[in-house]
């Protein structure tokens, strides 16, 4: 998964992601349980988690993270906007970025050969990211448009690879994975409140609901 100088590569976040077909995304409010909830997707089988920087010293738990997570697991920044966050999530050691729109991070992160998932709704905003160097296309909020949005979408744009991110839950992955989504990327329906402090027992089980329905979801 790293290219020769140890780096992970867009194309082979790409493969992973597709292979795995899921990110989990956690958003909180207490480090030390965004931290615990993390290592516990982890642990559950998940292999992409993402941390976003509006989660309080996100920096210092994706440090933190990063070496205690298994081998094969890959930890990424989201909600990274500006290049700044970019330098700041790179030195943390966050192996990929996400960003909620189409952002200058998009072209930082691009420059620096490190994957990114740019948010984009649009057709315009879709394309513009692609151009701009975004390895894979976060469809955001999915949720406005639905599974049939994203086929939509996938007509014109057949090499775009699309992650559905927004409002999608256990009984709506499904629908966006057949519809031609490589993966679906998840917050609250999966991590709900334990990087705020819930329960972890809670997080693992809904964990090992999103992973069977991953593994037995097959690529459009």
């Amino acid at each position: 998964m790293t290219d020769a100088s140890g780096g992970l590569t867009p194309e082979t976040f790409l493969d992973e992601l597709t292979r795995s077909r899921l990110v989990a995304i956690v958003r909180g409010s207490d480090p030390d349980a965004a931290e615990a909830a993390t290592l516990a997707l982890f642990e559950e089988g998940i292999t992409l988690v993402e941390v976003a920087l509006t989660t309080p010293d996100a920096l210092q738990v994706i440090e933190r993270v990063r070496h205690r997570m298994p081998a094969g697991a890959l930890l990424g920044a989201g909600t990274v906007l500006t290049p700044a966050d970019v330098e700041a999530a790179r030195a943390a050691g966050a192996e990929f970025v996400v960003t909620p729109a189409v952002a200058p991070s998009v072209e930082a992160a691009a420059a620096h050969g490190i994957p990114v998932a740019a948010g984009a709704l649009t057709p315009t905003e879709a394309h513009l990211a692609r151009l701009m160097g975004a390895t894979v296309v976060k469809l955001f909020p999915a949720s406005s448009g639905g599974p049939g949005y994203l086929r939509a979408l996938r007509d014109p744009f057949p090499d775009i690879p699309f992650m559905a991110v927004g409002g999608v839950g256990l009984e709506q992955a499904e629908d966006y994975l057949t519809a031609g989504a490589v993966a679906v990327g998840v917050g609250g329906p999966l991590v709900g409140d334990a990087a705020a402090g819930g329960s972890l027992d809670a997080l693992r089980e809904r964990a090992r609901g999103f992973v069977r329905l991953a593994d037995r979801t097959p690529s459009a």
